[in-house]
């Protein structure tokens, strides 16, 4: 296999895994699952409705515990409903058998996670969600669990994304801040400390609406449905003319960064969760930037980062321009052959506040 430089893996690295075997699946992989730095995985055909999430441990297989954990099996054939409240683990059609020193991580997709839908990748003898020791050889399974709405999943849908890392990739403080100083990653002056500090916008340019809260009672949400539900149907406007909101325990949200970040074409970047230590809330799905977001010659002039933000046990003000999340910025192995955004029909290139694919544009 070819040795790889240090750095996330672009799109013609990962084909080069496929064809030597490091990464399998049960259907061959289409070219439209390998995005600039990530494989996007697919469902198989039988979810597992299970009585709590759990993780492998460090001895034992997913089917293992499956065995130990699984109330009845859901055909996933024709398309099932996956009810909001519940756990779900679903065998993946890919498998993975990564060479020494070489580690893989995982988040769900941009819509997924919009849609309050947790989803965690497990493994054989894991002991973290989302991420894949070194070397690992074995199946992959996702562990799926609806907060807001139920859905309608089915086969070879797309609801994770992973991405493929050799050696040391996250970029030092010092090194992120040169990034900028020589091609800006953000359209304010930078925080960085541990990656890029980015806040919520309560302060629109025009109007009032700041975000979406999820409504409680719904109908559900077949994923193979795009531009389709009202979106007043699922979700209430967020309104503020103060600059602040009080944030409801247990409600999620949807709202929307205040800086507009760009990727390079050399880098990638993590949503990190932020500390509990600044209040009372998450922003609650980490994800990956492919290198191309928000980018100039991709087609972007800095995009914002959409926020999906839960309320823990207490209510809690969110003020305009509190600091709510950071971006761990990596460095790329090599140059992706294509571009978030650049000709691959990327949703959320350039965008604002937007809900996920599957709602009607407002």
């Amino acid at each position: 296999m070819t040795d790889f430089a240090s750095g996330v893996l672009a799109d013609h690295q990962i084909a080069q895994l496929i064809d030597a075997g490091a990464i399998t699946a049960r259907q061959p992989i289409a070219q439209g699952q390998i995005q600039p730095a990530s494989l996007d995985l697919r469902l198989g055909d039988v979810a597992y409705r299970v009585r709590a999430s759990f993780l492998a441990g460090g001895t034992r297989t997913v089917e293992e515990r499956l065995a130990d954990f699984t109330m009845h099996a859901v055909p996933l054939t024709g398309g099932a409903v996956l009810e909001k409240g519940c756990v779900y683990v679903v065998p993946l059609q890919e498998a993975l058998a990564l060479p020494p020193g070489m580690t893989a991580a995982a988040s769900a997709k941009s819509s997924i996670g919009r849609l309050d839908l947790l989803t965690r990748i497990i493994t054989d003898r894991g002991t973290a969600f989302d991420r894949v020791p070194a070397g690992y050889t074995g199946p992959l399974y996702v562990e799926i669990c609806p907060r807001s709405f139920s859905v309608v999943a089915q086969p070879g849908q797309m609801l994770n994304q992973m991405i493929f890392r050799q050696g040391q990739t996250v970029m030092s403080d010092a090194d992120l801040l040169a990034l900028h100083e020589k091609t800006p990653i953000v359209d304010t002056d930078p925080v960085i400390s541990d990656g890029l500090g980015f806040s919520v916008d309560l302060r629109p340019a025009t109007g009032t609406l700041i975000g979406y809260r999820a409504k409680p009672h719904t109908g559900v949400v077949d994923l193979s449905k795009l531009g389709h539900y009202a979106p007043s149907d699922y979700w209430e406007e967020v309104h503020t003319d103060t600059g602040w909101i009080i944030l409801d325990p247990g409600a999620f949200y949807i709202l929307v960064s205040r800086e507009a970040i760009a990727i390079p074409p050399l880098q990638a970047a993590e949503m990190a969760p932020y500390l509990a230590m600044v209040g009372e809330f998450r922003v609650h799905y980490a994800g990956f930037f492919d290198p191309g977001f928000g980018w100039a010659d991709a087609g972007g002039t800095g995009s914002r980062g959409v926020l999906e933000v839960r309320c823990h046990e207490a209510p809690f003000v969110l003020e305009h321009g509190q600091i709510v999340g950071r971006l761990v910025y990596e460095r790329m192995s090599s140059h992706p052959h294509a571009l978030y955004g650049a000709g691959i029909a990327s949703n959320y290139q350039g965008q604002g506040l937007k809900l996920s694919k599957h709602f009607a544009p407002r």
